[in-house]
Protein backbone atom coordinates (compact mmCIF):
# COMPACT_ATOMS: atom_id res chain seq x y z
CA UNK A 1 0.00 0.00 0.00
CA UNK A 2 1.36 3.13 -1.08
CA UNK A 3 1.61 6.47 1.22
CA UNK A 4 0.33 9.63 0.68
CA UNK A 5 3.11 11.34 0.21
CA UNK A 6 4.03 8.38 -2.97
CA UNK A 7 0.26 8.53 -4.02
CA UNK A 8 -0.03 12.80 -4.71
CA UNK A 9 3.21 12.88 -6.08
CA UNK A 10 6.40 12.82 -3.78
CA UNK A 11 8.91 15.77 -3.30
CA UNK A 12 7.47 17.43 -6.14
CA UNK A 13 4.22 18.09 -4.69
CA UNK A 14 5.65 19.32 -0.72
CA UNK A 15 8.29 21.17 -2.61
CA UNK A 16 5.68 23.09 -4.48
CA UNK A 17 3.19 23.36 -2.02
CA UNK A 18 5.76 25.27 0.67
CA UNK A 19 7.27 27.08 -2.50
CA UNK A 20 3.44 28.61 -3.09
CA UNK A 21 2.91 29.05 0.60
CA UNK A 22 6.06 30.77 1.41
CA UNK A 23 5.15 33.13 -1.76
CA UNK A 24 1.87 34.44 0.31
CA UNK A 25 3.89 34.88 3.62
CA UNK A 26 6.82 36.96 2.09
CA UNK A 27 4.62 39.77 1.57
CA UNK A 28 1.74 39.28 4.69
CA UNK A 29 2.45 41.78 7.35
CA UNK A 30 1.19 39.67 10.23
CA UNK A 31 3.14 36.44 9.27
CA UNK A 32 6.44 37.69 7.63
CA UNK A 33 8.10 39.35 10.57
CA UNK A 34 7.24 36.30 12.75
CA UNK A 35 10.29 34.69 10.60
CA UNK A 36 13.41 35.55 12.14
CA UNK A 37 15.21 35.16 8.58
CA UNK A 38 15.11 37.71 6.06
CA UNK A 39 15.22 34.81 3.65
CA UNK A 40 12.19 32.39 3.89
CA UNK A 41 14.34 29.57 2.20
CA UNK A 42 14.90 28.00 5.53
CA UNK A 43 12.06 27.67 6.57
CA UNK A 44 10.51 26.94 3.58
CA UNK A 45 13.07 23.46 3.82
CA UNK A 46 11.84 23.08 7.46
CA UNK A 47 7.86 23.50 6.22
CA UNK A 48 8.65 20.64 3.20
CA UNK A 49 11.04 18.31 5.50
CA UNK A 50 8.35 18.04 8.33
CA UNK A 51 5.18 17.68 5.64
CA UNK A 52 7.30 15.32 3.98
CA UNK A 53 7.85 13.02 6.81
CA UNK A 54 4.70 13.24 8.42
CA UNK A 55 2.44 12.17 5.19
CA UNK A 56 4.63 8.99 5.00
CA UNK A 57 8.01 10.41 2.80
CA UNK A 58 11.57 10.99 4.19
CA UNK A 59 12.84 11.29 7.74
CA UNK A 60 14.82 14.04 7.22
CA UNK A 61 12.98 15.96 9.70
CA UNK A 62 14.25 14.01 12.37
CA UNK A 63 17.71 13.35 11.06
CA UNK A 64 18.14 17.03 11.33
CA UNK A 65 15.83 18.41 13.42
CA UNK A 66 14.85 15.69 15.77
CA UNK A 67 10.70 15.25 16.99
CA UNK A 68 9.10 18.00 15.87
CA UNK A 69 7.57 19.58 18.59
CA UNK A 70 5.24 21.93 16.73
CA UNK A 71 3.82 23.71 19.82
CA UNK A 72 7.14 23.74 21.59
CA UNK A 73 8.87 25.30 18.35
CA UNK A 74 5.86 27.54 18.09
CA UNK A 75 5.32 29.28 21.21
CA UNK A 76 7.41 32.03 21.28
CA UNK A 77 4.98 33.33 18.66
CA UNK A 78 2.71 35.41 19.23
CA UNK A 79 -0.67 32.91 17.58
CA UNK A 80 -3.84 34.56 17.19
CA UNK A 81 -6.93 33.51 15.42
CA UNK A 82 -6.03 36.37 13.10
CA UNK A 83 -2.52 34.94 12.62
CA UNK A 84 -3.75 31.60 12.13
CA UNK A 85 -6.44 32.50 9.53
CA UNK A 86 -3.98 33.97 7.70
CA UNK A 87 -1.49 30.98 7.62
CA UNK A 88 -4.42 28.93 6.62
CA UNK A 89 -5.33 31.59 3.70
CA UNK A 90 -2.10 31.53 2.41
CA UNK A 91 -1.81 27.59 2.79
CA UNK A 92 -5.40 26.86 1.33
CA UNK A 93 -4.04 29.13 -2.18
CA UNK A 94 -1.09 26.75 -2.04
CA UNK A 95 -2.79 23.42 -1.77
CA UNK A 96 -5.40 24.92 -4.65
CA UNK A 97 -2.22 24.92 -7.09
CA UNK A 98 -1.12 21.11 -6.35
CA UNK A 99 -4.09 19.96 -8.75
CA UNK A 100 -4.63 16.62 -5.93
CA UNK A 101 -8.07 14.67 -6.21
CA UNK A 102 -10.49 15.59 -3.92
CA UNK A 103 -10.40 12.85 -1.52
CA UNK A 104 -6.46 13.87 -1.28
CA UNK A 105 -6.79 17.43 -1.17
CA UNK A 106 -9.53 16.66 1.55
CA UNK A 107 -7.32 14.79 3.76
CA UNK A 108 -4.68 17.17 3.41
CA UNK A 109 -6.25 20.34 4.30
CA UNK A 110 -8.13 18.79 6.97
CA UNK A 111 -4.60 18.10 8.48
CA UNK A 112 -3.44 21.67 7.93
CA UNK A 113 -6.91 22.95 9.43
CA UNK A 114 -6.06 20.92 12.33
CA UNK A 115 -2.87 21.61 12.77
CA UNK A 116 -3.18 25.78 12.61
CA UNK A 117 -5.67 25.51 15.38
CA UNK A 118 -4.03 23.28 17.72
CA UNK A 119 -1.17 25.87 17.62
CA UNK A 120 -2.72 28.79 18.90
CA UNK A 121 -1.57 29.95 22.02
CA UNK A 122 -3.12 33.73 22.51
CA UNK A 123 -6.37 35.58 21.61
CA UNK A 124 -5.15 39.19 21.64
CA UNK A 125 -4.39 40.70 18.41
Amino acid sequence: MSTFFERVGGAGVFEKLTKEFYVGVASDPLLKPMYPEQDLGPAERRLKMFLEQYWGGPDTYSQERGHPRLRMRHHAFKLSPKARDAWLHHMKHAVGTLGLSQLDEAELWEYLERAAHSLLNTFED
